[in-house]
């Protein structure tokens, strides 16, 4: 398995979303990397993840992916952070493994009982012949990037900046509907229900997120009455590539309180 291995300091394992590539994430990374050693990979089913993946586990090679990747990085426990799909991954990693999570991060994360909406439904239907269509659609991310950046002075070019990181490290239409299919008729809801490991939930603003709606991802804090909430103003589905050192203060910051805690535990 390729894993990108990178900065000093506590560890993180970070979970990229259903584009399945950690190079989309890349200015988070490069963020992260400043308070942590970040350990990053493409999802097991993406061929440049390096990765063998046993179809017959369905949803759960992903844990294993997690697992492998901590265990090859030579790391017992870790803040684990997952973004969008990852963060499902993560949720249902920690659930499973609760000993080798610290402290854990879900940004924009899908709930425990996502389904597909109707938008989804649709390319579903034919991912590689609609994949021009949804790229078109997702230009509707420019108004996020818009906001973030403070306006069309500094928003168009970072919006082409990551354009292009898109378009050099290409997600694959098939593989994200393949994905998404994964997730039919599972529900991790009361898998879940039963953990109690240090807990941040991250959304964008209610008006800016189109991808993963917050109150979605709100739903772990009605699970998880221990966990703590957070938003990345001026951000919707795309916080950590739009406002990365914004994103890890909030990390760090919790991360911090979480381990200070766990002393005190122990003291």
């Amino acid at each position: 398995m390729r894993l990108h291995d990178v900065g000093a300091g506590p560890p993180l394992v970070l979970v990229p979303g259903i584009q399945g590539r950690w190079e989309w994430m890349r200015p988070a990374v490069e963020a992260l990397a400043k308070r942590f050693r970040v350990i990053t990979f493409s999802l097991a089913d993406e061929p440049s993840s390096g990765a063998r993946v046993d179809d017959s586990r369905g949803f759960d090679a992903y844990f294993d992916q997690v697992r492998d990747a901590m265990d090859v990085s030579g790391i017992e426990r870790a803040t684990l952070c997952g973004v969008s799909y990852g963060g499902l991954i993560a949720a249902g990693f920690a659930a499973r493994h609760p000993e080798r999570v610290s402290a854990l991060i879900l940004v924009s994360a899908l709930p425990p009982d996502w389904r597909a909406n109707r938008r989804a439904q649709f390319y579903l239907r034919a991912p590689r012949l609609l994949a021009p269509l949804f790229a078109a659609a997702s230009l509707r991310l420019y108004r996020e990037m818009h906001e973030a950046y403070g306006g069309l002075t500094l928003g168009l070019p970072n919006a082409l900046r990551h354009g292009w990181n898109v378009v050099t490290h290409p997600g694959s239409p098939v593989r994200m509907a393949r994905r998404v299919r994964l997730l039919d008729g599972l529900d991790l809801t009361p898998e879940l229900a039963r953990l109690n490991t240090h807990t941040l939930v991250i959304t964008g603003e209610d008006e800016l997120d189109d991808v993963v709606p917050p109150a979605e991802t709100r739903k772990y804090l009605t699970l998880w009455p221990h966990a703590t909430a957070a938003v990345l103003a001026r951000t919707g589905h795309l916080g950590v590539v739009t406002r990365p050192a914004e994103a890890t203060r909030l990390i760090a910051e919790f991360v911090a309180r979480a381990e200070e805690t766990q002393r005190r535990r122990i003291g």
